[in-house]
């Protein structure tokens, strides 16, 4: 059995990495961190220009036409250079979004901007209750003649404050499932953005929508009908993150163990001790089994298969996996690693924003529960 990538792939990762590490080194990551937009412009241009925006979009929408594996190799080197800016919401959560269930001319209209870096775009789902099922969105959208009104406070939507659409997620109807999604513009009247701090720097946002009249070619998909695919952005989601995750905590392994040969201890590098050898062993077991787990995922996710199960048990197993990778790492950097000057922080702080993200350990434990009967 061939578990390994393809040459594609392999390109792919090839090339990321060495861009990533030209364009976005810790130095940029740090003065992001501190920084208003949290990304610039510039970079934001050299990223359009690598093909990424576009990656998984078809070519007849200005894309790459590429898999959602390919993406995931890609979101791999991005959470390893913990690249700044809104990359992972304008492709993996909005503009899915809008390629799922976007009609051909919303498609024609704003996939091809995405693509050229020229549009940038999120999705505003997650609401004060928390939740991740539809009994959590209780923003309402009311229909008025040819429009509609949207009323309710959406929390922790990636890079709003940059976004130049909302993709909405909206109660229409007294059914558990009767979503319904809205193109909403930035600047239309009635929304308001409050950015919030988060743990990671990532630029979340507080969206208020106080009777925000949107017409009806705003809707997005069918009248209740979307649902379905927020549940699909949601497996794309979690499996992106597990991606992101992965990379993340190869490059913190990779620091341990390059701080283990060079750190001296009683004479010798302290990477000669067995404690600290065993540390490591056991780092890049979860290093290579969150791979594996988050790649089976993401490729039934590209055939087009029901991946519940494999997407719920790789964001309980990964989210867990790069938590112990940091807690192991910095036991292994000793108080250096405890330091706001040294990088560990910066995976350490990612890692619980991404446990959180797309539903939590429990969450997904609970999910693999109901999968095999119980």
């Amino acid at each position: 059995m061939d578990l390994g990538l393809n040459e594609t792939h392999h390109m792919l990762r090839n090339s990321a990495r060495e861009f990533l590490q030209a364009e976005c080194p810790d130095t940029y990551v740090r003065e992001m961190e501190e920084s208003e937009r949290g990304y610039t412009p510039e970079m934001w241009q050299k990223v359009a220009e690598q093909g990424w925006l576009g990656l998984i979009f078809p070519e007849e929408y200005g894309g790459v036409g590429l898999s959602y594996l390919d993406l995931s190799v890609l979101l791999e080197e991005t959470g390893r250079a913990l690249l700044p800016g809104p990359f992972f919401s304008t492709v993996v959560m909005g503009g899915m979004a809008i390629l799922d269930a976007g009609s051909d001319a919303q498609k024609q209209e704003l996939l091809p901007q995405i693509s050229d870096g020229q549009h940038i775009v999120t999705l505003a789902l997650t609401e004060p209750s928390a939740r991740w099922d539809a009994e959590g969105v209780q923003t309402t959208a009311t229909q008025s003649d040819d429009s509609w009104v949207l009323n309710g406070i959406k929390l922790f939507v990636p890079n709003a404050h940059v976004a130049d659409t909302f993709v909405v997620a909206a109660r229409t109807g007294e059914g558990e499932q009767d979503i319904t999604l809205f193109l909403v513009p930035r600047g239309t009247d009635g929304v308001s953005q409050t950015l919030l701090k988060t743990i990671a720097s990532d630029r979340q946002s507080e969206l208020a929508f106080d009777n925000v009249s949107v017409p009806a070619s705003a809707v997005l998909g069918e009248v209740n009908g979307g649902w379905n695919t927020v549940e699909k952005v949601l497996a794309w989601g979690a499996i992106g993150k597990c991606a992101e995750m992965v990379g993340g905590a190869e490059q913190v392994l990779d620091m341990t163990v390059e701080y283990a040969k060079q750190r001296t201890q009683f004479g010798r590098p302290i990477g000669t001790f067995q404690a600290i050898q065993h540390h490591c062993a056991n780092m890049a077991t979860d290093v290579e089994g969150s791979r594996y787990i988050t790649y089976q995922a993401a490729w039934r996710l590209s055939e087009g298969e029901d991946a519940t199960q494999e997407v719920a048990m790789a964001k309980a197993w990964v989210s867990d996996a790069y938590r112990r990778i940091c807690a192991l790492g910095h036991q292994c950097h000793g108080a250096i690693g405890f330091t706001k000057e040294h990088n560990m922080q910066l995976y350490s702080r990612r890692a619980k924003a991404a446990e959180l993200a797309f539903g939590d350990t429990d969450f997904h434990l609970e999910v693999v529960a109901d999968n095999i009967g119980l």
